[in-house]
């Protein structure tokens, strides 16, 4: 079993890696509208995620103010219904708010439950402050504190979302262990001094063969066994 020494804080991507974003926002999407077949309904799934991803991208440019996810999402919600031919308020207000009702993955509850009992956990998300909220609500996700990017005004992987979470840690970024599904969140994480785990998911963003992350994991289960064993060893 693969150890994890030195580690006294745990940080947590959250959207992808522990709750299934793409999974809850087609959902979100078929109930907003029924009326769609399986090809229309992810036409308007790619429309909402191209959206989000090019604002997002804008901000970090300096091509837009800072919005939150909650401002991007009501826009994106408000592409798909038109491309729908809707207008009703109450379907696109309740869409707006799909961010807030995704999923956890299988093991996500348990696991954290598991971790939390040994290590301080921080949920780092790009969400806004209230849809984190909310989203850790709906979804079960214990944390002993969850930050949102929100409060630095930017999206990862700009370094100051992940300085946010080293503030919090209070100690050196080296004992500070990032968990994400997506290269490019690690890569960010990595960049300010953190260690680097990345855990595989059906909708992350896969290492490329010139990562260099400090572990890898095909389950939570793992990570959290190699974890557990590396604080036992330094007891």
């Amino acid at each position: 079993m693969t150890e994890i020494p030195d580690i006294e804080v745990v940080v947590f991507d959250v959207l992808g890696t522990l709750v299934d974003e793409p999974s809850g926002l087609r959902a979100a999407i078929r109930e907003a509208v029924p009326a769609a077949d399986e090809a229309a309904a992810d036409d308007l799934f790619s429309l909402w995620q191209q959206h989000c991803e090019l604002e997002q991208r804008r901000i970090q440019q300096g091509l837009r103010a800072y919005v939150n996810t909650e401002t991007i999402d009501a826009e994106a919600a408000r592409r798909v219904t038109g491309r729908a031919g809707l207008s009703d308020p109450a379907t696109i207000a309740r869409l707006a708010t799909a961010g807030r009702r995704l999923p956890p993955w299988p093991d996500s509850v348990a696991g954290l439950e598991r971790l939390a009992r040994r290590f301080p956990l921080v949920g780092l998300s790009n969400a806004g402050r209230t849809a984190l909220l909310r989203l850790n609500a709906h979804a079960g996700l214990r944390w002993h504190q969850a930050l949102s990017a929100e409060d630095v005004q930017a999206y990862k992987p700009a370094p100051e979302v992940y300085r946010l979470a080293l503030d919090v840690a209070g100690c050196p970024p080296e004992r500070v262990l990032m968990v994400a599904a997506h290269a490019w969140d690690l890569r960010g994480a990595q960049a300010v001094g953190m260690r680097t785990a990345y855990l595989r998911r059906p909708v992350g963003d896969p290492p490329a063969s010139t990562d260099a992350f400090d572990w890898r994991f095909d389950e939570l289960g793992r990570l959290i066994s190699s974890l557990a064993s590396s604080q036992v060893a330094s007891d």
